[in-house]
Formats: C-alpha cells, structure tokens, sequence
C-alpha cells in the first residue's frame, strides 16, 4: 500500500482549505468575491503555465484531437467551484463549507469509483461504503449544526 499517497492526500486537503479561505478573504476584503476570484485565477493561469512549460516536450498537445472537447470543460468548472466557494465561505464558514464539500465529494466519488467513470477503477458501492457515506452525512449534520 502506497500510505504516503493518503497522507500527500491529507495535506493537498489542508491547502485546499486553507487556499479556499484565502480567496474568499480576498473577495470580502474586495467586497467583490467575482474580482477576488478572477485575480486568483490569474495568478493561477500564470502558475499553471509556468508548471506546464517547465516539463515541455516536442509532441506534449498530440494527442489534444483524441481529448472529448467535454473533459475541457473541467477549467470552467474548476473556476465556477472556486468561486461558489470564495463567495460561500464569507456566508457560512470554512469548516462548515469544507464538511459540505467532502460530504458532496465522497457521495459523488462513491458513483465514480462505482461505474468505473473518467477512467475510475471500479469499485462497486457496497453496504459498508453505504454506512460510511451515511456516517459521513451524519457527521456533516452534527459538525454544521
């Protein structure tokens, strides 16, 4: 078992929340959350470049014709996430947001890993993910409240 994937996991967690709440403080210190967050994705746009370049090979987009234009659609997506919750944070919390959001991501992944969808290993639901999904929603419950 590759144990340090699961913590790298936990940490990539604790930038998310903590990069979530940054945005949305600058969107409330902004009293703007649409500007705090076109700022940020800019900042993210050159950072992505700067990645990308850096491991740059002949070839790297040949394969962009066999991509479904759909999978495209992810940067569109990743921005309207990362504004919802820029602009939801300021309304409800950071811990209460990010309760919601896993609650939201362990259901969802539960239907992923369970159809096998966007190349997932299948895993199917059984009774035991059932419960623990349920505990989970059952956390988010007592955590928001």
């Amino acid at each position: 078992m590759k144990s340090y994937l699961y913590a790298v996991t936990m940490f990539l967690g604790v930038v998310l929340t903590v990069h979530l709440s940054m945005n949305g403080k600058v969107g409330a210190v902004l009293g703007n959350p649409r500007v705090g967050n076109a700022l940020f994705w800019c900042i993210g746009a050159i950072t992505a470049l700067a990645i990308g370049v850096s491991g740059w090979q002949a070839g790297a987009l040949s394969g962009l014709r066999q991509v479904n234009p759909l999978l495209l659609t992810a940067g569109a997506m990743g921005a309207t996430l990362v504004f919802g919750i820029a602009w939801i944070i300021p309304q409800i919390g950071a811990q209460q947001m990010m309760v919601m959001l896993i609650a939201g991501q362990i259901l969802s992944a539960m239907l992923l890993s369970h159809f096998g969808w966007l190349g997932s290993p299948v895993q199917p639901v059984t009774l035991t993910h059932v419960m623990g999904a349920l505990l989970m929603v059952g956390g988010v419950f007592l955590t928001t409240r």
